[in-house]
């Protein structure tokens, strides 16, 4: 058997070969085809990239707005502020499995729970000054502030202003990097900014936007609010970081957000309206805090409200623009300097007036003691009133009556008032009724869809609302549906108000 396969291989040795041989070529023949379909040829486009005048614009551009981030970045902080807050609980038997059994017989035991907040901050002085809001602070037990140089140092509160949600916070260090403050006045709808911040613990973001509006003051986010509107990127974290303007100079600090399904500052992400506070209010607030610890404030003496198309008529103004003087509290710098219940204010010291917030908001940006100009439709006839601003009082909304409904009940948004003689009779009111009119109404509110400026409230949930004390006691407890009734135009019938989740500030 062995013999004859030899005689086999002996016989076909060049058959046997040649069939090796093909089987090694096709082999070879697939491994180079593998290769060459693996890894094909192929040439990298090159280029220098498209020319001209219009391109070297936008490059330029893009130099532009790299030396501001450079020169602004330097003087963002991230402030980390701890608040500790005690919390009711049981240590035994705050589990289901036990309350069954025991109840409440075992009384709850205070115990602390830290909470944490990233906010940003700008600095504004070499010697350690920080810019910030105040809810980013508030309440804070420890602050920690992050440079941009990764240092971290303690920071103190100097003070904080909740109307305007201003604070400042210093650290103990010298020749820091300070961020020049620019004039708010000067910005236009449609000029270019730049957004700084710490977006979601994201330190040192930068990102560019326009000035969507000037002026607003809608929401309820402050009760002193004339808000620079953007769309450049502001989330949270973002809150009192810097909005700058094309020459590198802050015109604003991030305060708030209009996030969808979630209302002003609320939970939720970025869609294209952010808030800033002017720094020209935000700088009176941090002088005065730094010198005195507290803030002095221009006063008029006047409840004043929005114009709508019926007021406008009714009072004889020829838009809706200017303040209307809803009433003049005696013996108040108004009232010395002559003006009004129905008045409306159109200008104050030369700039045009929008509406009622940004009327408080120019006003209170001035000292007690300077002189307002104040130029006023009375009866559809023009005048000029010379007026010496007193000091805004700390109470000063239950002295106007004026009354705000909480931001987290169902009537949020709604801003009403006491019936002044003049609104009595401007709404055909007869003297007996004891009501509270409406002179706000945030668009974003659930109120919105069917109250509007000029209805009286008369009832909320079957209880009579009186006046503002009733109101502010009534809207608190409005939670869900909720019941009113209103007389608009004279005649009175109820509405219901959908209740749904309200919006809390940033």
């Amino acid at each position: 058997m062995q013999g004859n396969t030899k005689r086999f291989l002996r016989e076909n040795f060049l058959g046997i070969s040649m069939a090796l041989l093909g089987v090694i070529c096709l082999a070879l023949a697939g491994i180079l085809y593998q290769g060459h379909r693996v890894y094909p040829r192929f040439t990298l486009a090159e280029g220098q990239g498209l020319d001209g005048p219009d391109i070297d614009s936008l490059e330029r551009a893009n130099k532009a707005y790299e030396r501001i981030a450079q020169s602004i970045t330097p003087a963002i902080v991230a402030i980390q502020s701890t608040q500790v807050i005690k919390v009711q609980q049981s240590p035994f038997f705050s589990d289901p499995f036990f309350r069954q059994f025991f109840g409440d017989m075992f009384p709850q035991v205070p115990r602390e729970q830290r909470e944490r907040a990233l906010g940003s901050g700008v600095v504004v002085s070499p010697d350690g000054y920080i810019l910030t809001n105040n809810h980013v602070v508030a309440n804070a037990t420890s602050i920690q502030v992050t440079l941009s140089d990764h240092r971290v140092l303690k920071g103190k509160v100097v003070g904080a202003d909740p109307q305007t949600d201003v604070a400042v916070v210093k650290v103990d260090s010298g020749s820091l990097p300070v961020a020049p403050l620019g004039d708010s006045n000067s910005l236009h709808v449609g000029d270019t900014v730049m957004a700084f911040g710490n977006p979601f613990g994201l330190y040192f973001t930068v990102t560019r936007g326009t000035v969507s509006a000037l002026g607003r003051t809608e929401g309820g986010i402050e009760t002193i609010q004339n808000f620079i509107q953007t769309d450049a990127a502001i989330n949270p974290g973002n809150s009192g970081g810097a909005l700058v303007n094309v020459r590198g100079q802050v015109v604003g600090i991030n305060t708030a957000i209009l996030s969808g399904g979630s209302g002003p500052g609320g939970e939720g992400g970025f869609i294209g309206i952010g808030f800033a506070i002017p720094v020209n209010m935000a700088k009176h607030v941090m002088e005065d805090l730094i010198k005195t610890g507290k803030v002095s404030r221009g006063w008029l003496g006047v409840s004043v409200s929005g114009l709508n198309d019926t007021f406008a008529k009714q009072f004889k103004v020829p838009d809706t623009s200017g303040a209307l003087v809803q009433s003049v509290e005696p013996d108040s710098p108004a009232d010395k300097a002559g003006m009004k219940s129905g008045d409306v204010i159109r200008k104050i010291n030369g700039k045009k007036v929008e509406g009622s917030g940004e009327l408080t908001a120019l006003v209170t940006e001035m000292n007690p003691g300077a002189t307002a100009t104040l130029d006023i439709i009375r009866d559809g006839n023009p005048m000029t009133l010379r007026v010496t601003l007193g000091e805004r009082p700390a109470n000063l909304g239950e002295r106007a009556g004026v009354g705000r409904a909480p931001s987290q009940g169902t009537l949020r948004g709604l801003t009403v008032q006491n019936l002044s003689p003049a609104m009595r009779n401007q709404l055909g009111l007869p003297g007996n009724v004891q009501a509270v009119v409406v002179t706000e109404v945030d668009p974003n509110s659930p109120a919105a869809q069917a109250l509007e400026q000029g209805d009286v409230i008369e009832g909320i949930n079957r209880q009579p609302v009186h006046s503002v004390a009733d109101f502010n006691r009534l809207a608190a407890e409005a939670k869900g549906d909720t019941l009113l009734r209103i007389n608009r135009q004279g005649q009175s019938f109820f509405i219901v108000i959908s209740g749904d989740s309200g919006g809390d500030d940033q």
